[in-house]
Order: C-alpha cells, then sequence, then structure tokens
C-alpha cells in the first residue's frame, strides 16, 4: 500500500459546496485534485479522517477516488481575490490531502440511483465501523461516475478524536448516529455484509494505514497527548472495533427497526 506525495502548481478555484471549503488544483503530475485543507474546520483531525478512512474505504473494495498528500506552497493560490479563501490557503502550508477529481461526476440521488440491499449494507457498515457522521440523505457523500458509485468525504470520520476519549471505550459505541444513514431504510442484509466486511481485511491491514498518517498531522501545540499516543490511540480504536463488529451491527438493526424501516 503505497501513497503518492505531489505538490501543487495550480489553483482553480474553491469549492464552496463543502462545509469544509476545498479548493480545486491542479499537481505537478498535471492531474486536478480536490485538495481537503488543514487550515478548515476541524483542521488535520479531518485531514486524518479523510485520510485514514479514504484508505480504508479503498482497501474494502468501494469506489473511492485515489486520496494523497498535497504540498501547498506559500505562493498557491495567490490570484484568488476572496480574502477569506486567501487566509484559509496561507493556513494550510505543507501536507494536506487530495483526492483525485472526478470530472463529470454526478452528486448521488437515493430517490433515482437505487442500490442493492448488499451493497447498502456495506455502506452502512463501512460507516458504522469509521464512526462516520456524515452520509445522510441530507447531504449523501456519494457521486456517480462513468455509472459507478464513488464514496467521497469520509473527514467526519472518527469522531471519538475529538475529544480523545479512551480509544478502547470508543471502539464499543454502538454508534446510534447510524438511525440519520442515507442507505439505512436498504440495508437488510446486515449480518451477511458483516461476515464479508470482516473477511475482507485483517488487522495488519488497518495497522499499516495508521501507520501512512504523516506525523505533522499527529503533532498538536500545548497538548500533553503525544505523536506517538495519537497513532496508537488510531490503531486501538481500528483494531478494537474490528474486533467487536456485533455492537453497531445489531445497532443498525435495531435503529431500522424503530425507524419502521
Amino acid at each position: 500500500m503505497e501513497v503518492r506525495t505531489q505538490q501543487l502548481t495550480r489553483y482553480i478555484l474553491p469549492m464552496r459546496e463543502g462545509g469544509s471549503l476545498p479548493v480545486l488544483g491542479e499537481a505537478d503530475d498535471g492531474f486536478k485534485y480536490v485538495v481537503k485543507l488543514r487550515g478548515a474546520g476541524h483542521g488535520k483531525k479531518a485531514l486524518i479522517a479523510e485520510f485514514a478512512g479514504s484508505l480504508i474505504a479503498r482497501a474494502f473494495k468501494f469506489n473511492v477516488p485515489e486520496i494523497l498528500l498535497l504540498d501547498l506552497p506559500a505562493v498557491f493560490g495567490i490570484t484568488e481575490p476572496d480574502q477569506e479563501v486567501q487566509e484559509l490557503m496561507r493556513n494550510s502550508e505543507g501536507l494536506n490531502v487530495g483526492l483525485h477529481y472526478l470530472s463529470g461526476a454526478a452528486t448521488f440521488d437515493p430517490s433515482v440511483n437505487k442500490v442493492d440491499g448488499l451493497t447498502a449494507s456495506k455502506v452502512v457498515w463501512l460507516d458504522a465501523f469509521l464512526t462516520n457522521v456524515d452520509r445522510t440523505r441530507l447531504n449523501p457523500n456519494m457521486m456517480i461516475w462513468n455509472n459507478d458509485m464513488w464514496l467521497i468525504d469520509n473527514g467526519a470520520s472518527f469522531y471519538f478524536h475529538h475529544s480523545w476519549r479512551d480509544p478502547h471505550q470508543a471502539a464499543l459505541d454502538p454508534f446510534a448516529y447510524i438511525k440519520y444513514h442515507v442507505f439505512l431504510p436498504y440495508a437488510d442484509r446486515m449480518e451477511e455484509a458483516d461476515r464479508l466486511m470482516r473477511q475482507a481485511i485483517t488487522p495488519r491491514t488497518l495497522s499499516k494505514i495508521v501507520s501512512l498518517i504523516p506525523e505533522e498531522w499527529l503533532e498538536e501545540e500545548n497538548s500533553e497527548i503525544t505523536a506517538i499516543d495519537r497513532r496508537k490511540a488510531y490503531e486501538t480504536f481500528l483494531l478494537e472495533r474490528l474486533k467487536n463488529t456485533s455492537i453497531f451491527v445489531e445497532e443498525a438493526v435495531k435503529q431500522k427497526k424503530l425507524l419502521g424501516l
């Protein structure tokens, strides 16, 4: 498993439909990328969630845009007239997250784009596993590209890291937020999905993904928690969550029944 690092060379425009205000840019490999900025919203924690969440989704063979590290130089975006966007980019110098731009993609619409029960169950499983609170009917964070469904925006995963509570305890969270998931109404094969998903990934793969998180994203000023401790917390959370998938699978089934779905 490898993650490329490229340098941003050309600023194109801000993508204002996103709550965290990503920008579209071109890197020195000639490709366009959606750039998630470390200076926005939840900062480096959102980058970690996007980075690790996307790599995990790709490990499960979901369609996810290629994710890479993008170095943002000081001169990037100097032509942007909006002072707020300029300031955001100046606060984001260094390594940021880039996702390959799906040119011509359309937003997934659950009332139009149909999905089978097993696929829906697998996506619900993935987001419950990652504790991703942001794949709802109002904001599905999925695209249709080349007639396939693609998952985007995993930056709301790992919500335990906003308070740094015990990762062991966090891993046992049944994740009641799953009741808002866009695919819960169609997720009628959760037990089968659980079996297949557990077979599709290993603890070694999860540990490898955590090891790829850039050190500088794990460092925080005026914090007693070291970068080593933060990396270990993510690894502990994922490995313990994989051992206890029945907790969030049962919660998803329960929430589906409670909603009369």
